[in-house]
């Protein structure tokens, strides 16, 4: 045999072996359909949460609505057994029980519609952990605080939280090693959509965004084994592809064009050079902005240190495949956050990494930005600034005194807390209100 049918013999075996493309089709379906996530919760916790909420003595009438005004959570548009989405059918050590899953807090609603993709902005995490683990007969205290303020997680803190657990190939250790642990940040999760466009994320721009295991890092329950996360991975290289497909959400009420015009001449003055260019010939600098020249709050970067960066980059997650020679996807350390891309930014208050500023008038002026606030955490149209493009808030004097419920002070955004400054991102300050107002005009059209 010649060396030429050697060679075509080789590629034929490879062709006949190698991984069907990744399908947004497949990716979507696997999303939406699937328990990647052992069940954490009895099956009828859900059903019996409402003991533990203070007052209540008797089952609400429209249950279904009561439980997600009371914890956030948003109606699935997606086939989910009558859950609310972010909450699935999963399976226990003996039996069915209610596990979570991606869209719990990547599933978000504006002016009343569900979105997959969208950062669920409403969501008390807390309430919901501590409730259903409640009603499972499990105690209502948890390994650390999972949310701090309504809308906002601390996801980071998950991820530090199961990894050490973990030897490198993914096996429990039989010990938990702190990799630096902290339950301080005040996450809000950004949009989904706007992966398409970075070529690194999260908030420090410390990953690529083209590797596929990070997606799996919250498949880290201590039932699911090395085998469960290979067997997985080829379904998360198709829901990659559907992350990569979502489309932006368009601004649904009248724009001024002729004063989006302006704002778009002044944006690409004082805003482009961090966030972008927009439209058919779009171009975005992925650039990471430094922690003192950005001036936001510096908890969230210090969140992600070097014990756990070096344990992630050690362990399978680190060791993906990204294509000849190269090896793997290390987590990078970074000098700051990375701005991100503005598409989709009308839906996707409140603003910041933390979640600290309500409205985008907020974030062009930094002196208007409130201290301490509320919202109603309901995401109807009457919940909606128009004007400000955001939500709506009510500010308050002082935050809660002692004697408040951790459900109600919750409901309260302190922005003197470790993790919630809002200060930062003053580079707005400059500009006049027609100015300001122009801005914010164009950006609904993003």
């Amino acid at each position: 045999m010649t060396r030429l049918a050697v060679i075509a013999v080789v590629l034929s075996a490879v062709g006949t072996t190698t991984a069907a493309e990744p399908s947004a089709e497949r990716g979507h379906k696997a999303l939406t359909g699937t328990g990647f996530i052992p069940a954490f919760w009895s099956a009828k916790s859900l059903g019996d949460a409402w003991r533990h909420w203070d007052g209540a003595t008797a089952k609400p009438a429209d249950y279904d609505a009561a439980v997600r005004d009371r914890y956030g959570l948003h109606p699935a548009p997606y086939p989910n057994g009558g859950l609310p989405m972010g909450l699935r059918k999963g399976k226990l050590l003996v039996g069915t029980g209610i596990a979570a899953d991606c869209m719990l807090c990547h599933g978000g609603s504006i002016l009343g519609k569900s979105y997959v993709g969208l950062g669920n902005s409403t969501l008390d995490i807390q309430g919901l952990f501590e409730d259903l683990s409640r009603a499972s007969g499990l105690g209502g205290k948890l390994p650390f605080t999972f949310g701090n303020v309504r809308g906002t997680n601390e996801a980071d803190g998950f991820g530090v939280y199961l990894l050490g657990f973990r030897n490198p190939d993914l096996s429990l250790s039989g010990t938990w090693k702190d990799l630096g642990l902290r339950d301080d940040v005040c996450a809000d999760v950004p949009a989904w959509w706007l992966l398409k466009k970075k070529r690194t994320m999260y908030y420090n721009g410390a990953a690529d965004s083209r590797s596929v295991r990070s997606l799996m890092q919250f498949m880290m329950h201590p039932l699911n084994t090395p085998a469960d996360f290979r067997k997985a991975e080829p379904a998360f290289r198709d829901i990659q592809q559907y992350l990569l497909s979502i489309e932006t959400p368009k601004y649904p009420f009248p724009v001024d064009r002729a004063k989006a015009a302006k704002g778009e001449a002044i944006f690409a003055d004082h805003c482009a050079r961090c966030h972008g260019t927009y439209g058919e010939m779009w171009a975005y600098p992925n650039k990471v902005v430094p922690l003192d020249e950005i001036g936001t709050d510096p908890t969230r970067h210090a969140s992600v240190g070097l014990d756990y960066g070096a344990a992630y980059s050690k362990s399978w997650f680190g060791k993906e495949e990204a294509g000849w020679f190269v090896d793997g996807k290390p987590l990078r350390l970074t000098a700051g956050y990375q701005a991100p891309p503005l598409d989709g930014i009308w839906a996707t208050a409140p603003y910041l990494h933390n979640g600290s500023v309500p409205t985008l008038d907020g974030m062009l002026n930094s002196k208007s930005r409130p201290r301490v606030f509320t919202r109603s955490y309901r995401t109807g149209e009457e919940d909606y600034d128009k004007a400000k493009v955001g939500w709506k808030i009510t500010e308050l004097a002082s935050p809660p005194g002692d004697g408040v419920s951790g459900f109600e002070r919750r409901k309260v955004y302190d922005t003197s807390q470790p993790g919630r400054s809002n200060t930062g991102h003053t580079y707005g300050d400059a500009l006049n209100d027609d100015e300001r107002a122009a801005v914010i005009e164009y950006l609904k059209t993003l």
